[in-house]
Formats: C-alpha cells, structure tokens, sequence
C-alpha cells in the first residue's frame, strides 16, 4: 500500500461518517464507539478492484495482536474485508491516530475458543449473529509487520 493510493471507504450511511470522522480527527473521535468498545479502522486491497477499501470494526486485543470479526450481522456470507484479507492477508491499520503495517491469518481451532470469548465480552451480539447463520464467523487476528 502506497501513500499515493486513494482509499475507498467501503460502507455507507453512518459508517461512513464514523469512518470519516475517525480520519479527520486522527482518532480523536470514533476509537471509542460507544462506552468500553473500541474500533480501529482496516484497509484492504479488493480482491477483483486491486482498489484500497477501508472500513470500521470493532476491535480486542490478544498480546500484542488485534482481534476483529468478520461477523455481517450474521448473514450468510463472509464480508469483502474479510474476503479480500483472503485473497492478501496485508494490511494497514488506525487504531486511534497510529497507524501501521499488519498481516491477517484467521485464528485456529484451538485459539479461537478464547478470543471469540475476548470479543464476546466486548460485543456479546457475536454470539447471537452466529445463531443467525450457517457458516462459522471467523476471529481475525491482525499482527503487526
């Protein structure tokens, strides 16, 4: 990812605006999303565009790793982020005003018991998405390069 590159802010509505917001203020505004829930900002390359695509998700913290889940609300299918995270596990991440370089891997059987709880207790929605859908919604694990 190039400083030249335009980034395309993938939702729209609201999102859009934290995502907006979260940019002009260097994270002065939207790192905290509502009380005790943190988001960072992703940017990914699209998998067919080739284009930078960023989005807001809500975020733990696993060590030194950053966790997000590729829930939708439950729906049926995975989110492009995480598609594109696929396609090219790197990435750029905000976290407040820092921004850095990570590489994404989706979190194994036998740690992703423990950060689904991670992330449970911080959005305990993700256990009610995962009744609403067939496939199982990944833990992302972001790690810093």
């Amino acid at each position: 990812m190039t400083a030249s590159e335009q980034v395309l802010d993938s939702p729209e509505g609201w999102v859009a605006d934290h995502i907006r917001r979260y940019v002009e203020t260097g994270g002065e505004q939207g790192h905290e999303w509502r009380p005790g829930v943190f988001t960072l900002l992703l940017t990914t390359r699209g998998r067919r565009s080739g284009k930078l695509r960023r989005t807001a998700l809500i975020y733990g913290r696993d060590g030194d790793d950053y966790l997000v889940v590729a829930s939708q609300g439950g729906a049926p299918q995975h989110p492009a982020w995480y598609l594109n995270l696929l396609a090219d596990p790197e990435a750029e991440v905000q976290v407040g005003a820092e921004t850095f370089a990570v590489r994404a891997r989706t979190a194994g059987p036998e740690e992703k018991p423990r950060m689904w709880r991670t992330m449970t207790d911080i959005w305990p929605a993700y256990d009610g998405y995962q009744t609403r859908t067939d496939r199982e919604i990944p833990v992302v694990v972001l790690e810093r390069v």
